[in-house]
């Protein structure tokens, strides 16, 4: 009922910059938290920032000063900019974001299929 697609990972050089990008589609009627995670090899999936429905957002403590997470609700979309990246940001990049359907009457949530993103040395 709504589809999470990511995009803009790749290929980054140590201390660069990244934007991501996660549009929403589907039957939606109200959009709620939205938040980006990531999961690198052999590791748990962890949180990387979330945003709410009115904009307040939140870090987890790794990527706190360099990584700022962002929504336009008239495009259905949350971003991620990624700056000073390092060789431990690379992972696999979700998106994950809590939806109202016109098919449902209480919020779920949604999960995007995820984006890779390297960062070299």
């Amino acid at each position: 009922q709504v589809q999470l697609v990511e995009s803009g990972g790749g290929l980054v050089q140590a201390g660069g910059s990244r934007r991501l990008s996660c549009a929403a589609s589907g039957s939606i009627v109200s959009i709620g938290a939205m938040a980006w995670y990531r999961q690198a090899p052999g590791k748990q999936r962890e949180l990387v920032a979330t945003i709410t429905s009115t904009g307040s957002t939140n870090y987890g403590d790794s990527v706190k000063g360099r990584f700022t997470i962002s929504r336009d609700n008239a495009k259905k979309t949350v971003y991620l900019q990624m700056n000073s990246l390092t060789p431990e940001d690379t992972a696999v990049y979700y998106c994950k974001g809590v939806f109202l359907t016109a098919f449902s009457s209480s919020y779920r949530e949604y999960w995007g299929q995820g984006t890779q993103v390297t960062v070299s040395s």
